[in-house]
């Protein structure tokens, strides 16, 4: 575990270089804005597009790991979903509450999950991350708009929420690589380093942008309603998944890609969303400020469970 928490240190001490910079006089607040949207339209996709691309699946389970993350993240979905009557009747979390708990139990940091595998483990590793993010876009945005519109009791415009998948750059650079690998003629060669290159600088830029969106002052008021997702992403969901994908026969290294897609905790972008249809986007930024805290120490746990299951 300490060889593990040694090799992604790095990760974290890069975004809390992004807290700190967001809170010096040097940068204007507006270039964060900037970044993330220089990021969301074209670095991001740019790095799902050349590590998908150029990722060697010969030999894995990709069948096998595709199964199992189906059944783990459906588990995830139905045993948040049924917490709601308990939690609601106990009086331990408010309906406002609710949508906040689900977005963050269920959704990823991908990116964080993309710069631990290129730390850590082999060039499948990454590309494997980037497969799942690439796969689960669609229906976790479907489900948790649904979920937030219905205990937000706010009408969501579907016309405008297909749209914005349809133009999703991430979903397109994902589609676009999945695409291109099956023609018979190859990406020209300098284009493939160029988006290399870009693919390169958009981890480092997403763990600033991760780290100038933490509220650290959030770490300081616990309440259940901001625990309980916390244990549910980094506890349960990570035990869900390795479960899942022993029982479907994945081991090995591909049971350590798959850990980690569970281990890390959830992405900003529920935020927006959370604000836009009426969730608590406050208790979402709690949430997320104290996952990507605690994580720095269950992501090493969870990679070392792996690594120790598969011997």
């Amino acid at each position: 575990m300490i060889a593990i928490f040694d090799s992604i240190l790095p990760i974290f001490l890069l975004i809390l270089a992004g807290n700190l910079l967001r809170r010096v006089p040097l940068i204007d607040a507006g270039a964060w804005v900037g970044l993330e949207q220089i990021g969301y339209w074209f670095l991001y996709p740019a790095l799902l597009f050349v590590t998908i691309y150029n990722a060697d699946f010969e030999g894995l389970q990709l069948d096998a790991m595709m199964l199992a993350l189906a059944l783990a993240l459906t588990a995830m979905i139905a045993l948040t979903c049924a917490l709601w009557p308990l939690l609601g009747r106990a009086g331990l979390v408010q309906r406002s509450e609710f949508s906040s708990i689900f977005q963050t139990a269920v959704r990823w940091n991908s990116f964080m999950a993309l710069a631990i595998a290129q730390k850590v483990f082999p060039p499948a590793g990454m590309a494997v991350v980037a497969l799942v993010m690439a796969i689960i876009i669609i229906p976790i945005n479907l489900v948790t708009v649904f979920l937030v519109t219905r205990f937000a009791d706010r009408a969501a415009n579907w016309r405008r929420i297909g749209r914005d998948m349809a133009v999703n750059p991430m979903i397109l650079g994902s589609l676009a690589a999945i695409l291109l690998r099956l023609l018979p003629f190859q990406l020209y060669g300098p284009l493939n380093q160029t988006l290399g290159l870009v693919g390169n600088a958009a981890l480092g830029m997403g763990l600033l942008a991760i780290g100038a969106g933490l509220r650290l002052g959030d770490l300081w008021q616990p309440r259940f309603a901001l625990l309980l997702p916390v244990m549910l992403k980094l506890m349960l969901f990570p035990a869900l998944l390795i479960g899942s994908a022993l029982a479907f026969g994945v081991s090995g290294s591909e049971l350590s890609y798959l850990a980690l897609c569970a281990a890390v905790p959830t992405a900003m972008n529920g935020y927006l969303l959370a604000r836009q249809l009426g969730g608590d986007a406050e208790l979402y930024a709690a949430v997320t400020t104290v996952q990507t805290a605690a994580s720095f120490v269950t992501i090493p746990a969870v990679l070392a469970l792996s690594a120790q299951i598969t011997g």
